[in-house]
């Protein structure tokens, strides 16, 4: 199958991560049909949709018409037999393999046998998503980067199984939507979060241990090495929730140290401070 065998995008979660990729696809001309588990959050998903299409025009980004006619090319449900009518079908539910499994086994049985699936994983394993389905070679890794609208990265990753004809198709749908592609081997963590989540850990750790604020370390990364933000705000942005969950999932496949949780990690997530998503992290956020 190639990219203009694709004429509907099914993306199951309707988070931020989903509602990002919704968008980007509707605005890229397909139509596209995304997935909650209830009412309250599916309206919150399309409310987001629509608020970032909302500013991209006030910013000049996108021509009001274009943001109606991408409105207009999306459908929210709640039903996975709805993505029966999808050629590709991108999954943005919990980092959790179990979960993701058994998104994975239902898409397989739902899905027509043409569509490709894809995860957008942040460091799980493809072929082992693709191992509880009959189509593997058609199971692929495109992860995003949040805000997916305004973020070019895409980052294929290719499962042992993956066909190079999957690949191609990844490639040729970054080209429509605008992103930049990079492709990693299936490896924990991948390119981006292989390098990333070592160097947020040893900030925790450097508070942990005294060393400094996590103020000053976030200015000193800031202001030292360039970045637009430091590793405290990074991850009061990505979700501390999410952090440990890749974490964890690095730390299993390689027993290397530089990936086991800090302790204050830890004890932050199970007291639900999980950074902006729930008003208070490494910071606190207004509501």
């Amino acid at each position: 199958m190639t990219l203009q065998d694709v004429r509907t995008v099914g993306v199951v979660g309707c988070g931020l991560m989903g509602s990002g990729i919704a968008e980007v696809c509707a605005r890229a001309g397909f139509q596209v049909i995304v997935r909650e588990v209830n009412e309250d959050l599916l309206r919150k998903g399309l409310d987001r949709i629509r608020a970032s299409m909302a500013k991209a025009v006030e910013r000049g980004k996108l021509a009001a018409a274009e943001m109606e006619a991408a409105w207009g090319r999306i459908r929210g449900t709640l039903r996975m037999e709805d993505f029966a009518a999808c050629d590709l079908i991108i999954e943005a539910v919990v980092e959790d393999m179990p979960t993701k499994k058994q998104v994975f086994a239902e898409l397989d049985r739902i899905c027509p046998p043409h569509a490709v699936l894809a995860s957008n994983t942040s460091s799980l394993s493809i072929t082992e998503l693709g191992s509880v389905t009959r189509r593997p070679e058609k199971v692929i890794g495109f992860h995003f980067f949040n805000p997916v609208p305004v973020m070019p990265l895409l980052e294929i990753v290719i499962g042992l199984q993956t066909a190079e004809e999957t690949v191609a198709l990844g490639r040729a749908l970054a080209e429509r939507l605008n992103k930049t592609v990079v492709i990693s081997k299936d490896r924990p963590g991948f390119i981006v979060n292989r390098l990333l989540i070592p160097y947020l850990l040893d900030a925790i750790r450097l508070l942990e241990e005294g060393v400094a604020t996590m103020e000053d370390i976030d200015t000193a990364i800031r202001l030292g090495l360039n970045h637009p933000m430091g590793p405290f705000t990074l991850m009061d942005f990505v979700g501390l929730d999410t952090l440990l969950f890749i974490a964890d999932a690095m730390f299993e496949e390689f027993k290397d140290p530089r990936y086991a949780a800090p302790p204050l990690l830890r004890r932050m997530v199970a007291a639900g401070w999980l950074g902006r998503k729930s008003g208070k992290g490494f910071y606190t956020y207004a509501a």
